[in-house]
């Protein structure tokens, strides 16, 4: 029987590249010259610490945080942005989670919108993977179909596609 995965996992090399890519050209800029500005990530967990002077410069940023990913061929939606910019100090502190792999709540509503679509296709839960079977391939790509035009804020990537 046909059947493919669906992940959400984000390449650490590709990440790394975009973020010493933003400090690249952060620092290069004439309208950060001489400010105290600091970008890292932490490759254990998946999170971007960044410090700006303010909270115009930190919307940069941020600004050309995602614009660098999405040249990297990343999507924008890996950064968790809910969270907003704390002011510490002279400084403004914001720490943003890198969305890497699928949440159990997250699998869950797939799997709804999936069963609730009515395609005849058999959606299992394994871990941080949806696996997704069905008779016929077309049915799997209708399933693709659905999931790119639901409004998810997921980064899904669809793998190991079997016939």
């Amino acid at each position: 029987m046909p059947s493919f995965d669906i992940v959400s996992k984000v390449d650490p090399q590709t990440l790394d590249n975009a973020i010493n890519t933003v400090k690249k050209e952060i620092t290069g800029r004439y309208d950060f010259k001489d400010s105290h500005v600091s970008i890292e990530l932490n490759k254990k967990d998946f999170l971007v610490n960044l410090e700006a002077e303010s909270d115009m410069k930190m919307s940069q940023i941020i600004d050309v945080l995602l614009n660098r990913s999405i040249k990297q061929g990343l999507e924008a939606s890996i950064y968790d942005l809910s969270k907003k910019p704390e002011p510490s100090g002279k400084v403004v502190k914001q720490a943003v989670p890198v969305r890497n792999g699928l949440k159990q709540e997250d699998s869950k509503k797939i799997v709804k919108l999936i069963k609730d679509s009515g395609l005849k296709v058999q959606p299992a839960i394994m871990d941080d993977i949806i696996r997704v079977t069905g008779k016929k391939i077309d049915d799997l790509q209708e399933v693709i179909a659905l999931l790119r035009g639901s409004k998810l804020e997921l980064p899904l990537q669809y793998v190991n596609m079997k016939s």
